[in-house]
């Protein structure tokens, strides 16, 4: 079976830092393009960052460029995203997902996604 879990969610100050991770298990991330999507209380799920399968290229929301750092590690089978200089609008549960087919649509776009974890809390407030 497909899994991704996402751990490293929390409660941090402003200013603060977090590293979130995203482990697969039942399929190898090297061949999948992973994608970190963002949910606040009402509001629509929204992407975060995304790194390629192919030749590693990073992407990132204009609202988190420069601040949060996507990255890889496959021989552990797991997708970093490292929060640094944390807002209080950064505030949401975190999710991983992994595309496995060739994009159709932007990277930003929750639908282009095969699989999805089950999401993390990251609160940022003093």
């Amino acid at each position: 079976q497909v899994h991704l879990v996402e751990s490293g969610g929390g409660l941090v100050q402003p200013g603060g830092s977090l590293r979130l991770s995203c482990a697969a298990s039942g399929f190898t991330l090297d061949y999948f393009a992973i994608g970190w999507f963002r949910q606040a209380p009402g509001k629509e799920r929204e992407g975060v960052s995304c790194i390629s399968s192919s030749d590693g290229s990073t992407y990132y929301a204009d609202s988190v460029l420069g601040r949060f750092t996507i990255s890889r590690d496959n021989a552990k089978n797991t997708v970093y995203l490292q929060m640094n200089s944390l807002k209080p609008e950064d505030t949401a549960v975190y999710y991983c997902a992994a595309k496995s087919n060739s994009w159709s649509g932007a990277w930003t776009d929750r639908y282009e996604y095969d699989y999805w974890g089950q999401g993390t809390q990251v609160t940022v407030s003093s």
